[in-house]
Formats: C-alpha cells, structure tokens, sequence
C-alpha cells in the first residue's frame, strides 16, 4: 500500500491523520518522517483525535513519550533528542512496540533498523505550491528508506 496526498492546509493534515486512525489497531506502529516543521506533530494531532483522544495533544518533545487513552491505548514518543535505537532501547521505549498501544512516531528514522515490519512508514515533505502545503506519502513496510 503507498497512498501519496498533497495537503495545502494544517488542518487538512489533521482530517487525513484522522481518516488514517479509522484503520489503525493495537500493535499497529506509526513512523513519521520529515524535517523540523515539516507537520508530523500537526498529523499526529489529528491521529490521536481519530483514535479517540480528546486531551490536547502536543509534541513530547522535551518528555519523548506521553500515553493517551482513546478509543484504544496510544503513545506518542517524540525521538528528536536521542541518537538512535541504541538510546530507544536504553531508555526502555521498546516495550511500548508490544502490541498492546497504537504508537506514533515522530523521527522514527532514528530507529529504524528496530521499527516492526508492516510498520506504516509515513514521509512528510515540503510542498512546491505555496508555503503550507505538504506532500505525504504512506506505505506500510519494514524498511525505512532515507
């Protein structure tokens, strides 16, 4: 499955998150990719709020991780601030990929080599149109590819 969208707006990001939440289950792992600023927090917004999150959600940032109860359990790890999956691994994140939570991923590139295979993989880039856009492509895969 790739599914590419082109989004003009943040709030069209959001509705797309939540359209993406209507198939996502416990043991489901959401990677998202892309620059500082790019709109993985703002997609993640939207996730969470189409699994059922009704709290604000904001980037964990300076915490790495925040657990919410939706629809399902969901955890939201923000892996900005470490090195790598040795760092993920240390600090214990591994055992929310259990399969008990749905998890979304922001830099999940930084822990690629341990992300679960049919991870859904989803790369934000900078649109060509105007200033907001952003280009979206998902697919669901083992393999992060830079």
């Amino acid at each position: 499955m790739i599914k590419t969208i082109l989004s003009n707006t943040n709030e069209e990001t959001r509705i797309w998150g939540e359209s993406l939440a209507e198939i996502l289950k416990p043991g489901d792992i959401v990677a998202l990719i892309g620059e500082l600023g790019a709109g993985k927090t703002v997609l993640a917004q939207g996730i969470l709020k189409g699994l059922g999150v009704t709290e604000p959600v904001q980037s964990p940032s300076f915490i790495m991780i925040r657990e919410y109860k939706g629809h399902v359990p969901v955890v939201h790890i923000d892996l900005y601030r470490l090195r790598g999956s040795e760092d993920f691994e240390a600090l214990g994140f591994v055992e929310y990929l259990d399969g008990q939570y749905v998890v979304v991923i922001e830099w999940a590139d930084k822990i690629a080599d341990i992300l679960p295979m049919n991870s859904y993989i989803i790369h934000i880039t900078w649109g060509q149109d105007h200033p907001e856009q952003r280009k979206i492509t998902c697919r669901r895969s083992w393999k992060v590819e830079s």
